[in-house]
């Protein structure tokens, strides 16, 4: 009898602490981890309009706590996850200006650029704005976060970034090119070659360029272009064709 009382006695002072160990977990919900929580199960749950308001609730009603900065981050990081790239944009721009010595600030700056590169069109006959912007973070991820993980991809998307210009000179400088505007031709491939060399388009802007001056009447411009489509491209088909069309002066 004793054992079986004991046996009770045991099971009830096991279940209440049990509870006292439940209740010692539970978290407040409208305190910082609690509304933090919340935005966590919302982001899990693929809410993200729900959690980005949660994460909101958290800095506005917790602006000093520690989790506050988490928060914003998290909120930032789910505007680009939604492919919101000008709200992204936004976001990781004003968590870098309030938290520059923040210990991910280089995954700041590098998501900061590919916000900026997310929005740049599909085709090179659009605005691409954009470009410059993102080129700009992501000089800096490479400059100021040597080591930082993200530089490999930031230098990529750099280079891609800068070919996108490239193209579109190149697409302005045709279409000038194409109706006879020679002047606003040379101005477009002069570009491309000072800003954006060594990216695939020299040869045929070289050649473009030294046709576009001469048909100007610029004709010193069109020997120094001729001159370099020489001595870089000494095989390259246009040099046969600057040559019939300037003439015999371009021969030597």
């Amino acid at each position: 009898m004793r054992m079986s009382q004991f046996l009770v006695f045991f099971a009830l002072v096991f279940s209440l602490s049990l509870v006292s160990c439940s209740s010692n977990e539970t978290i407040d919900p409208n305190s910082a981890e609690g509304l933090f929580k919340s935005a966590e199960e919302f982001e899990k749950a693929e809410r993200y309009d729900e959690a980005i308001t949660k994460y909101g609730e958290v800095r506005h009603r917790f602006p000093y706590s520690k989790i506050s900065v988490d928060a914003e981050l998290k909120a930032a990081d789910l505007q680009y996850k939604r492919e919101a790239f000008a709200e992204a944009q936004q976001a990781y721009l004003n968590f870098k200006d309030f938290h520059p010595k923040h210990p991910s600030i280089d995954y700041v700056t590098f998501q900061l650029a590919m916000s900026y590169y997310s929005q740049l069109p599909d085709t090179v006959d659009r605005d691409l704005s954009m470009a410059e912007k993102s080129i700009t973070y992501f000089d800096e991820v490479m400059s100021s976060f040597p080591n930082s993980k993200h530089t490999k991809e930031a230098r990529e998307k750099k280079e891609d970034t800068r070919k996108r210009l490239a193209s579109k000179e190149d697409y302005i400088g045709n279409f000038y090119f194409n109706r006879k505007k020679y002047e606003s031709a040379l101005y477009r491939y002069e570009d491309l070659l000072e800003n954006y060399p060594g990216l695939g388009l020299d040869e045929k802007a070289l050649f473009r360029a030294s046709f576009s001056a001469y048909k100007s009447g610029q004709i010193d411009k069109g020997g120094k272009h001729f001159q370099k489509l020489k001595e870089r491209f000494p095989k390259s088909s246009f040099i046969s064709e600057i040559q019939k069309t300037v003439g015999t002066n371009e021969k030597r």
